[in-house]
């Protein structure tokens, strides 16, 4: 993206129960400087209440990707994917999987769940740095959103 590329934005919807592991993402999304609006939810229920613009989130933004935690109070990660997957209108959202193992990993794998990345935790900021370039190269550096 050039940097006279004129559009909004990107939304990335974090869906962490960890204070800390969140706030080491967002520094991280900061420093890499990233143009972007994170809105953080804790449980997977409160997720799918965003995603489907429900109650207090009924004008909530779509997001461009979604970091999402496995292990999650109310609903659990693996059952936020399958929703997310399952739904013609968030089925193509971006999802990378914040994991602290290599089983879970595994076990997304062989399953066959679409994820479009996993990133380990604890999240190290030249870990996180690695996956957000990624992101970028992908996805990002060709997205030019009209501004809202």
């Amino acid at each position: 993206m050039t940097p006279t590329t004129v559009g909004r934005a990107m939304e990335i919807l974090l869906i962490e129960d960890n204070p800390h592991d969140a706030r080491t993402t967002i520094q991280a999304l900061r420093h890499e400087g990233i143009r972007c609006r994170v809105t953080l939810v804790c449980d997977g229920e409160e997720a799918m209440a965003f995603l489907h613009r429900q109650g207090v989130f009924a004008r909530a933004p779509r997001p461009d990707v979604i970091l999402l935690d496995l292990d999650l109070p109310k609903k659990d990660g693996r059952q936020v994917l399958l929703e997310v997957r399952g739904d013609a209108e968030l089925e193509c959202i971006p999802v990378v999987v914040l994991t602290g193992s290599l089983v879970h990993q595994t076990a997304l794998r062989a399953e066959q769940y679409r994820v479009d990345g996993f990133l380990p935790k604890p999240v190290s900021l030249e870990q996180f740095i690695g996956v957000v370039k990624s992101l970028r190269r992908s996805w990002l550096s060709e997205l030019i959103v009209p501004p809202s």
